[in-house]
């Protein structure tokens, strides 16, 4: 499956998810901080989608209420209900 996913609050503003069986196969984010959002990529790959989000659900940066991480959880739980 792959979904995209409109980010909000972050400086990322999209974010591309290919997942096959509930497994991770590919995450690209279009901007953001390149270094950060491309080890998030590399870290999740073959990771359980469920897994990936118990990880990274309720991170923050800085004093924003969410985080490039935080919405990916939020995209994989938004992918899962498509599903």
């Amino acid at each position: 499956m792959t979904y995209d996913y409109q980010t909000q609050g972050t400086c990322s503003k999209m974010i591309h998810i290919t997942a096959d069986n509930g497994v991770l196969q590919e995450v690209q984010f279009v901007g953001g901080c390149p270094g950060n959002t491309q080890g998030i990529s590399s870290l999740i790959k073959g990771m359980k989608v469920d897994e990936a989000i118990s990880r990274l659900e309720g991170i923050r940066c800085g004093a924003k209420p969410t985080s490039c991480p935080d919405q990916l959880a939020q995209a994989l739980k938004a992918m899962k209900n498509e599903e």
